[in-house]
């Protein structure tokens, strides 16, 4: 009886194990499968197993099962208690996917990476393609989150051969995603391979304009890579491109307050929109007609999309006033596809809504990238007192900490008479004067000494008025710290052309719409001539009524392709995932008096 019972516990650890395990070659090793018992049964089977091996294969199956139920951290304490070194290459293969996949769990993709760094991976293709694709996978995800975009597509393209059904479509969109996200001077076909076929597709969409021109595009590509993956089956988004451009937009209702004190930035960003109307007719383009709304006579925007649709409007442009954009960003959904022209303050919004405006937040965030791009970590920051100091302040602040930088002095500017005892007080300059009234106290003499500044600021960032500006540049260089660079957003810059105030702000380099740097542009020649008031500060309205005329007919476009861009009189606009378009912008400074445009830097 004692032998039949040995007899059928010896079956059942045999069965269970043959359950959890397969046996790709017994140089790799035996890997373990789902297993149908529980993590108890296998950590205790493997306690009581007679062999290192098949503890350590138990208790693999059990880390397994514990991250497949969801139990990273079960999981990762029994990982721990595996002799990886002592493991066969494709158990440890299968032990540093599971790593990889709890690091990403925990959101450490370098971690991640370092686990299929092991020497084991190199026999991988040796594997089981269910291992294959499992690895894969992972390495792809960890790469994506490194930023490692390009390898993150080169080893999702590796496992597409080896995937199918609904594995396989979701893995090809991701594969597109990758490839469209890359900016198009990364996107080099240098090989006749799936990859150069996946840069050239991505490259052939981004360099063509309209969206009948990209259509254009992707077909030829088509015809000259028939058996391309992406040629058999396109990619999602290329193919909503090609629904948007079987629909063409024939009319827009402009939603402006044409009253009220936003009157005058109504007027200037309807000149704007018309004017570019006006060229695209000149080119021999058929623009879309052009329906005006009256955004200060509003009685409801309900009753507003009515008439709208009553007169076939396809897209809206407006409303202007913050609080009609707020009122449209907590709806479920819009009647009609509307480009509001201000930012509302939730982050999401219908699907049908998309927001444009001049934000200084894209500014902030834009001063955070020049600065890196010129090799800079430590900032110091002057903003306003008040909400919309805070707000730049926030914007900046999160932009350049997320991105390594640290920041070692903050001052809000008030009152002008504070102004040198705040810039000393940011410098340190006190501190120093201290030191010296001390050791001439000490010494029983006068001390010949320089008060001498705090030399951990590399950059000053500055949100300020012209007029502010004025004042700040000139006490810098007094309080000793005039070397110190400063980079500011565009709210500096008056435009007026008065050298005196320029030279006031000798050095500064700012972010500035192409519009006001590029006295040249054949467009804003046109529209300075007829609207003088266009050459100033308002060329700024001006601009953002030119790139929201040129934004209406690709919103589609921009959502579709992530990470393209359209290059305005605005600046460099791209879109985020919430559907609102925000701006890169060109840099000047301020040089004797003149404004002189800086080169640009790789972004």
């Amino acid at each position: 009886m004692i032998a039949c019972l040995r007899l059928f516990t010896a079956l059942c650890l045999a069965a269970l194990l043959a359950a959890c395990a397969s046996s790709p070659s017994s140089s790799l090793g035996e890997l373990p499968r789902t297993p149908d018992a529980s993590i108890e049964q296998l950590l205790d089977q493997a306690a009581k197993s007679k062999t290192p091996e098949q503890a350590a294969l138990f208790r693999l199956s059990a880390a397994d099962l514990a991250y497949r139920q969801g139990n990273a951290g079960q999981s990762a304490q029994i990982l721990q208690q595996v002799p990886v070194e002592q493991l066969k290459p494709g158990q440890q293969v299968f032990a540093s996917t599971l790593a990889a996949e709890l690091a990403m769990v925990r959101n450490q993709p370098k971690a991640a990476l370092t686990a299929l760094s092991h020497p084991s991976l190199q026999r991988l293709g040796e594997l089981p393609v269910e291992q294959q694709v499992r690895t894969g996978t992972v390495h792809a995800r960890a790469l994506e989150a490194d930023g490692q975009t390009l390898a993150a597509a080169r080893e999702r393209i590796f496992i597409a051969p080896m995937l199918s059904d609904e594995a396989a479509g979701k893995n090809h969109e991701a594969i597109w995603t990758l490839i469209a996200s890359l900016p198009t001077d990364q996107l080099q076909p240098t090989t006749n391979d799936d990859l150069g076929g996946w840069i050239g597709l991505a490259l052939a969409v981004k360099t063509a304009g309209t969206l009948e021109q990209q259509q254009a595009a992707i077909d030829n590509w088509r015809a000259q890579n028939p058996k391309h993956p992406a040629a058999i089956q396109l990619p999602l988004p290329l193919t909503k491109l090609k629904e948007l451009a079987s629909q063409p937009l024939s009319k827009i209702a402009l939603l402006l307050p044409q009253d009220g004190p936003l009157a005058s930035v109504g007027k200037a960003l309807r000149e704007g929109f018309m004017a570019a109307h006006y060229q695209a007719q000149q080119a021999g383009q058929k623009p879309p007609a052009i329906e005006f709304y009256d955004s200060s006579r509003l009685t409801s925007m309900d009753e507003f999309y009515r008439k709208a649709q009553a007169d076939g409007v396809q897209l809206v442009v407006g409303p202007l006033e913050k609080p009609l954009v707020k009122q449209l960003s907590t709806r479920p959904q819009l009647p009609i596809t509307t480009l509001a022209l201000n930012y509302s303050e939730g982050e999401q919004g219908p699907a049908q809504l998309f927001q444009f405006g001049l934000a200084a937040e894209d500014e902030a965030r834009e001063v955070s990238r020049r600065a890196r791009a010129d090799g800079l970590h430590r900032a110091a920051i002057m903003v306003p007192k008040g909400e919309w100091g805070d707000r730049v302040l926030r914007a900046f602040s999160q932009d350049w900490q997320a991105n390594g930088g640290s920041i070692v002095a903050t001052e809000r500017v008030d009152q002008p008479v504070q102004l040198a005892q705040q810039i000393a007080d940011m410098f340190q300059l006190r501190q120093s004067e201290g030191r010296a009234k001390s050791l001439q106290s000490t010494v029983g003499s006068q001390v010949a000494a320089q008060p001498s500044r705090r030399q951990d600021i590399e950059f000053i960032f500055l949100a300020a008025t012209p007029q502010q500006a004025q004042q700040i540049k000139p006490t810098l260089n007094f309080q000793y710290a005039g070397d110190v660079p400063v980079y500011a957003t565009s709210h500096v810059f008056s435009a007026s052309g008065d050298v005196n105030q320029y030279n006031d702000m000798n050095g500064i380099r700012f972010c500035e719409t192409p519009w006001l740097l590029d006295a040249n542009d054949p467009l804003r020649k046109q529209v300075t001539a007829q609207w003088p008031q266009a050459a100033g500060s308002l060329g700024r309205l001006y601009a953002m009524g030119v790139d929201a005329y040129r934004l209406a007919p690709r919103l589609g476009q921009l959502k579709a392709l992530p990470d393209s861009r359209i290059e305005g009189q605005s600046g460099s606009l791209g879109m985020t995932q919430n559907q609102r378009v925000v701006r890169q912008l060109p840099w000047a400074q301020f040089v004797s008096g003149q404004v002189q445009r800086l080169p640009d830097t790789p972004r």
